[in-house]
């Protein structure tokens, strides 16, 4: 472990990429492996067979609700315990809430295991694209380390499939219970290493932890604390700090009334800070969960045989995750708001004609036509709209949010 204690320059940002994306796969494959168990005769004989027709929904969604609550709350405590601290309570509440959910016998004590997973996701998205945008020192950093992330996220999704897959095909208890511990690996090697990684030199400044800070930088930067490169960072940081420092004595609830529509604090806080809960919120609305999770169940309404399904939903999950890998390499030329933007019309254009598709005679064309753009819609989604919106809020959001 040494190793990673010397690491500086670009070495040292490569790990903490690494370290962030092994966080967001880990939240990818939670978000996944239960869907593909949930039917499972061993998961449903370890929880009392539950006849009740909201018992299964209950269970997975309690997971994406604890998640959203602990966003909405992590403000709170983040910015005293720091980024790095936020992704590390996020891992180790991660770890325990899979033992739970691997040796659940009763929905009370699967769902508790939900609950603490959902936090744990809710701690991981919060910090880690703050993290990344602030530990970056070199022009078109960001951009390409969150797409990375994206992809990491992404590709959590259709390793849990697969895994799920392959497992299922047994009657054992070990063929649920082995997919949901498996999480835990991604969790301990992004723990254990985020251990011996710095938090950022932004966070330490705010904290006035001037030390840390300049030790940060200069393990950053691969130069000396008095070199001007490093010095002139500083001091863009401490200016940055000390602004929103002054624009934040302006603040009161009643702004949050027109989410930011309406924002005349001096550096539009408000704003920034609505955006920062909407986007996500209109990226889930656009259904791209939907269409990764219960893939399966829609791929087999729009007409794909019973023997195609899980074939294709393992597929389109890949595709998802692909649509991430362009990102890394144009973010930074085409931009954020350009990205979101164009994104968005080319998938409104897509779904318009798989439900006009929907609307006319099922033939074989018209169906594997339907197929065809599902998978150019989560392609498309994946690359304008999965990585860009935690890019863009992890940058926009105010330093203590």
């Amino acid at each position: 472990m040494g190793v990673l204690i010397n690491l500086r320059g670009r070495s040292l940002y490569w790990l903490m990429k690494f370290i962030c994306g092994t966080s967001f796969m880990m939240y990818g494959y939670d978000a996944g492996v239960l869907g593909g168990v949930v039917l499972h005769k061993p998961f449903l004989d370890a929880i009392g067979n539950p006849t009740g027709e909201w018992v299964i929904p209950w269970i997975s969604r309690s997971y994406s609700l604890s998640a959203c609550i602990t966003c909405l709350i992590v403000a709170t405590f983040a910015f005293k315990i720091g980024r790095r601290g936020t992704i590390l309570l996020g891992n180790a509440a991660a770890i325990v809430g899979s033992i739970i959910q691997a040796t659940a016998n009763s929905v009370a004590q699967l769902t508790v295991g939900r609950i603490i997973t959902g936090f744990a996701i809710g701690c991981i998205s919060s910090a880690v694209p703050t993290y990344l945008a602030e530990t970056g020192v070199e022009i078109g950093d960001r951009g390409p380390a969150n797409a990375f992330n994206a992809i990491m996220l992404i590709s959590g999704v259709p390793i849990a499939y697969w895994i799920d897959y392959g497992c299922i095909k047994s009657n054992g208890q070990w063929s649920w219970r082995v997919p949901i511990t498996f999480q835990c690996i991604f969790a301990l090697t992004a723990g254990v290493c985020m251990l011996f990684l710095p938090d950022t030199p932004r966070y330490y400044y705010a904290k006035n932890r001037h030390a840390e800070g300049d030790d940060a930088l200069e393990r950053l930067n691969d130069a000396p604390v008095d070199s001007e490169q490093v010095q002139t960072i500083k001091r863009e940081i401490l200016i940055a700090i000390e602004a929103e420092e002054e624009a934040k004595s302006s603040l009161h609830w009643k702004a949050f009334t027109t989410s930011g529509i309406i924002d005349r604090t001096p550096m539009k806080i408000i704003r920034r800070l609505c955006i920062c809960f909407w986007l996500p919120m209109i990226r889930e609305w656009m259904g791209s969960s939907l269409l990764a999770y219960w893939s399966s169940v829609i791929l087999s309404r729009v007409g794909a045989r019973p023997s195609l399904v899980s074939l294709l939903a393992g597929i389109l999950n890949i595709c998802f995750a692909l649509g991430c890998v362009p990102l890394y390499f144009t973010i930074e030329r085409v931009g954020r708001r350009s990205v979101l933007l164009y994104g968005a019309c080319v998938m409104s254009v897509l779904m318009l004609i798989f439900t006009v598709l929907q609307a006319v005679s099922p033939t074989q064309s018209v169906q594997w036509a339907g197929i065809g753009i599902i998978f150019a819609f989560l392609f498309v989604f994946g690359y304008a709209w999965q990585g860009c919106v935690w890019l863009y809020c992890s940058e926009i959001a105010p330093l203590e949010y």
